[in-house]
């Protein structure tokens, strides 16, 4: 992925496509026409489904959540404290254990992402653009005059001052801020005030703790499994980022089996397995018959607080689904965190054609700035040992992995100002299950962003270009998403908001909000060319 110097000065964190909608190498797809580019069924908890023969859409939540999660994020921390290198001065990790089973070229991969890192990073606007907001010359913020105008004070000018201010070690002053921004936030408010909360919050939290006493420090009661569940429901049905996901990877994968008998998809966040009612559909109409499926969920044990149950009842609402459509059926679960996987986890047999399914979830594998073990690449390169006919990765297009605090403050602040906004054009503001949805499923992830570091911190973000990076070290080369799977996608646009866009870059299929990319799902099979 070439982008010039020039256009990353010019954007600094803006990720590498700065005011990436308009640019000459994204194509647009709107909602009744795209460029060229390489039934319903709600339910709260498993017990509660039943198999249906008419077409399932995507309108369910099909997320686990630990203690609630994004719409982005419903695993549970994977942080793999056993596997922790913490020293901060080894950014990029240590050379990795000789126990390590695949040949890995760890210098050129932390060459690459180096490269990223310099290029994002350099003449960081983000930033720069809220430094000119400070006391006047040779004097101290005067705190009561500030309290007093707080009607006319930016919001954002404020969060970022007092970001500043920690970055800086200066908690008198980051205290004097989070002061003013109780008067300037509220979770019934604009979209930048019920943000600015959980900026706030997760800043008062990097300030007075650290680990689990982080997740304390937050308000909010927590809630039942039923009741996390509902919430998610209400972002699923508002917000169409999972049904992005569900929906080009399922029409990426389905094109991958064409005419495969025996066909194993691994899944990484098998969630509730709504994402296989659709594509089980589909296989059972396939002229000369279904090939036999066999699915791998993997999913950490904690989610079954929010599923209501283990993944054994995943299994059976798929198999009895699957029975409905004739389509032969084998469900296999893998009941741990993903960076704990190995091969002899997956159920992989000779005979299978192998695809992977990344729906939201590589990002909570710790890299190697976390862990000596570097999991993100592991299991890349383990996947890449099975031989897959076609792995599809989708996850949000954002930078917050290794980014110094500050750049990662501005970078969220940024990314969950249209995620706020892209939830206000659905919900009246004043609505009360908006309010316990944001609550309990995305302030947490912006607090975990804000107020961790090290192996407590698992929102991991990473652009598209450092995911290419990654992909293509483990050995794969991208697969371009098809004209089908965009139109797919833009058909389940046409029930949001005209805001939300679709755009296409080398292969890849970007969701927007505005300007704003949001997400991103790619596909990649294992390089010929490439040896390990």
């Amino acid at each position: 992925m070439q982008t010039s110097q020039k256009h990353h000065s010019a954007a600094g964190l803006h990720m590498l496509y700065p005011q990436v909608y308009c640019s000459p190498q994204f194509q647009a797809i709107d909602k009744n026409g795209f460029s060229d580019i390489p039934s319903k069924e709600n339910f709260f908890t498993l017990e509660s489904s039943t198999a249906s023969g008419s077409l399932p859409s995507y309108d369910s939540p099909s997320v686990s959540i630990t203690s609630g999660r994004s719409p982005f994020s419903p695993q549970g921390s994977q942080s793999c404290i056993s596997d922790l290198h913490p020293s901060p001065e080894n950014v990029y990790g240590s050379p990795l254990s000789g126990a390590s089973s695949f040949a890995y070229d760890e210098a050129g991969v932390k060459t690459k992402i180096r490269e990223l890192e310099v290029s994002l990073l350099s003449g960081d606007t983000k930033v720069e653009e809220f430094s000119g907001f400070s006391p006047a010359a040779g004097k101290s913020w005067n705190w009561d005059e500030l309290l007093a105008l707080t009607p006319q004070l930016d919001l954002k000018e404020v969060l970022v001052e007092a970001a500043r201010a920690v970055a800086d070690g200066d908690f008198a002053t980051a205290y004097g801020f989070l002061d003013v921004l109780e008067q300037m936030v509220s979770v019934s408010g604009s979209p930048i005030q019920r943000l600015g909360t959980y900026m706030a919050e997760g800043l008062r939290a990097r300030l007075e703790g650290s680990g689990s006493n982080i997740y304390r420090a937050l308000k909010c009661n927590e809630p039942t499994g039923r009741e996390l569940m509902s919430y998610m429901g209400v972002l699923y049905e508002i917000c169409p980022y999972w049904k992005f996901a569900y929906t080009t990877a399922n029409t990426a994968i389905l094109e991958a089996i064409a005419g495969e008998t025996r066909v194993h998809i691994i899944d990484f966040q098998i969630a509730q397995g709504s994402q296989y009612l659709f594509l089980i559909q589909e296989l059972g109409k396939r002229p000369g018959g279904p090939p036999l499926l066999r699915v791998t969920g993997v999913d950490d044990s904690q989610s079954t607080y929010a599923r209501g149950g283990g993944l054994s009842l995943v299994g059976e609402r798929l198999a009895k689904f699957a029975e409905s459509c004739g389509v032969p059926f084998e469900f296999h679960d893998a009941v741990m965190s993903g960076c704990k996987v190995q091969r002899e986890h997956l159920g992989v047999e000779p005979g299978f054609a192998v695809v992977v399914n990344f729906p939201y979830v590589l990002h909570h594998m710790p890299d190697e700035s976390v862990s000596v073990e570097n999991h993100r690449d592991r299991l890349l390169h383990l996947i890449k040992s099975l031989s897959p006919r076609l792995v599809t990765l989708v996850e949000q297009e954002s930078n917050t992995n290794t980014s110094p605090f500050l750049s990662r403050f501005v970078e969220t602040l940024d990314y969950y100002t249209a995620m706020f906004e892209s939830i206000d054009a659905a919900r009246p503001r004043d609505d009360k299950q908006r309010i316990s949805a944001e609550q309990h499923c995305v302030a947490r992830d912006i607090v975990n962003m804000i107020a961790c570091e090290e192996s407590e911190r698992v929102e991991r973000h990473e652009v598209l270009g450092k995911w290419r990076v990654r992909m293509m070290m483990a050995g794969f080369a991208g697969w371009p998403i098809s004209t089908s799977a965009a139109f797919a996608a833009s058909e389940i646009l046409k029930g949001y908001d005209k805001n939300y866009k679709l755009g296409g870059s080398e292969g890849a299929l970007y969701l927007f909000w505005k300007r704003r990319p949001m997400a991103t799902c790619s596909a990649w099979k294992p390089n010929p060319n490439q040896i390990e």
